[in-house]
């Protein structure tokens, strides 16, 4: 079968300790479900968080490379995720969460967001948050989501989706064959390089042809990643400040939810 080429890149925009590789406006477009992809690199934090803000329509998917990160939302969830840990929150009809760096600590990773299909992007809001050593693995890749060679991770939304965290040694060659059915591929670069055939990838995202052929990688120097690989999300992405949902409907209903969820945050002095 065909190996898959590069057909898209982008280094994204970068503002203080965050770049925004995906947007829903953007190439959120081309690789939906995955609809939003965050690198961020934060130093040493004296205890200060993002604040409460909300989401409706999609699930957020932390995977923490180095340091840790506070966590709290409305589901009840709170806590701390560290150095190889995942956070999966899918928010549903809505939901209101903070995080951040805790105070002594830098953090280090991806958060990706993921639009949700019909049946669940107005349903209950509902979270996972996996320990490093909950992560399975196949050769050089931890299984985030989905499943991969004999290895399954315990997130499986119900859209056939793979996320994928690779680390791979300098010269090291891996093949990803994806999943029958996923024609959206992308992989994006941490620290070291990738070669795709002739063209090499470094800190930016790349979009791959579509259909269901292998992507053959190469690394250069110690380079470590995420790949995801998806069925095509088949609707319309119809957004918010904070959601992404499949119709008008629908985010008029999340968004409704929301607001009534900060109404009592803000009555309670909890925002």
């Amino acid at each position: 079968m065909k190996t898959r080429n590069i057909a898209f890149r982008t280094k994204g925009n970068t503002r203080g300790p965050i770049t925004r590789l995906v947007s829903p406006g953007d190439v959120g477009q081309m690789i939906k479900p995955f609809v939003f992809l965050d690198r961020f690199r934060m130093e040493a934090s004296r205890g200060g968080k993002m604040g409460m803000h909300p989401h409706s329509g999609i699930a957020t998917v932390t995977v923490v490379m180095d340091g840790a990160t506070a966590y709290r939302e409305t589901t009840g969830s709170e806590g701390v995720l560290h150095a190889g840990g995942v956070e999966w929150m899918s928010a549903g009809n809505g939901v209101w969460h903070d995080g951040g760096p805790i105070e002594g600590q830098g953090v280090h990773g991806f958060q990706l967001w993921l639009a949700l299909p019909p049946e669940d992007e107005n349903g209950p809001a509902h979270s996972q948050y996996l320990a490093a050593e909950q992560v399975t693995s196949s050769g050089p890749a931890r299984v985030i989501i989905g499943r991969y060679g004999d290895a399954v991770s315990l997130i499986q939304p119900r859209a056939s989706i793979n996320y994928l965290h690779v680390k791979l040694r300098d010269g090291e060659r891996w093949t990803y064959q994806p999943p029958a059915g996923h024609d959206v591929a992308w992989a994006a670069v941490a620290s070291g390089a990738l070669h795709v055939g002739d063209a090499e990838i470094g800190r930016e995202v790349a979009v791959f042809e579509e259909g269901g052929g292998a992507i053959d990688f190469v690394a250069e120097g110690e380079t470590e990643f995420v790949l995801g690989s998806a069925v095509k999300h088949p609707h319309e992405l119809v957004t918010g400040y904070y959601s992404v949902h499949t119709s008008l409907a629908a985010l008029a209903q999340g968004e409704t939810e929301i607001e009534r969820i900060g109404t009592q945050l803000r009555s309670a002095n909890l925002m």
